[in-house]
């Protein structure tokens, strides 16, 4: 039994998110823990009258909260169709990491998808706080960041971009090889250079990978180096029809500028496809 963890903010973002595992995970027996975090602020001062008013404004909060994921609830119950799908609704007084964490780890979840807040004004960026957030701190299950605008269609490829600097390691990748596996699909392992040619370190890596992905629906392709590489990434999804893009955030990769300030607000990484984010394992 696959075990899925869906944050919800009750956005249509969130909701898409719901829908697009459900679309992934179609074939498969699965538990869809859908959980909400909510928290109220301390008002700051130390009265027996606020303290009151936090409570009530707590219990407000939260009967509210439990109102809307049980609908949600029980509408996906509703129009189900997949009898092997269960679907739970959870809701933390916590913040949304400590949430999704302790579900994570409690429910021994295999994977986290989530909605991401869209592009800003400027259209200048794919994922919203959160979603960096989560995936910068929850470094022990992989995420699935999923764009609103995303079209469920069928899919035969998965890209996965590296730079052939990480000591990979089969528990790392099995989530990817799993989806693989699920969706039938090939996984394309993409480099982009940045250099002129790989040394013998990257040599050997390379090998590793193709020996721990397979060489039956596995291909590897070099493309020539790109000042940008997020925006060399952002160009393949869209020529090669792709479903998903995956990255492993090693602390040798170039994923890691990805998910760190100033860089997400500047960099162009807008994929309009789902995108998995594999833990390192150290």
């Amino acid at each position: 039994m696959i075990r899925i963890v869906l944050p919800t903010d009750f956005s249509k973002n969130a909701w898409h998110a719901i829908k697009y595992a459900i679309f992934l995970f179609e074939q498969s027996p699965c538990t869809f823990i859908i959980i909400h975090a909510h928290q109220v602020s301390p008002s700051g001062l130390i009265s027996g009258i606020n303290k009151e008013h936090d409570t009530r404004l707590h219990e407000i909060t939260a009967k509210e909260s439990e109102r809307k994921l049980n609908k949600i609830v029980n509408h996906l119950n509703k129009i189900n169709k997949v009898a092997e799908h269960k679907f739970k609704g959870v809701l933390v007084a916590d913040s949304l990491l400590n949430a999704i964490g302790r579900e994570v780890i409690d429910k021994d979840a295999d994977y986290i998808i989530m909605g991401t807040q869209g592009a800003s004004g400027l259209g200048e960026i794919f994922m919203g706080s959160n979603a960096v957030s989560v995936i910068r701190n929850i470094n022990f299950c992989p995420v699935i960041a999923v764009p609103n605008s995303y079209d469920f269609n069928p899919f035969n490829e998965i890209l996965f971009a590296t730079n052939f600097k990480h000591l990979y390691q089969r528990v790392e990748l099995q989530p990817l090889l799993d989806l693989a596996k699920l969706r039938k699909a090939r996984i394309n392992v993409i480099h982009i250079n940045e250099e002129e040619e790989l040394n013998e370190e990257q040599l050997q890596l390379k090998k590793l990978l193709h020996n721990l992905l397979g060489k039956k629906d596995c291909v590897f392709e070099e493309f020539d180096y790109h000042p940008n590489i997020a925006l060399k990434i952002n160009d393949l999804t869209e020529k090669k029809n792709a479903g998903l893009i995956a990255m492993i955030n090693s602390q040798h990769s170039f994923f890691k500028g990805l998910t760190h300030e100033p860089v997400v607000k500047k960099v162009a990484f807008k994929t309009k496809i789902p995108f998995l984010v594999l833990p390192e394992v150290e």
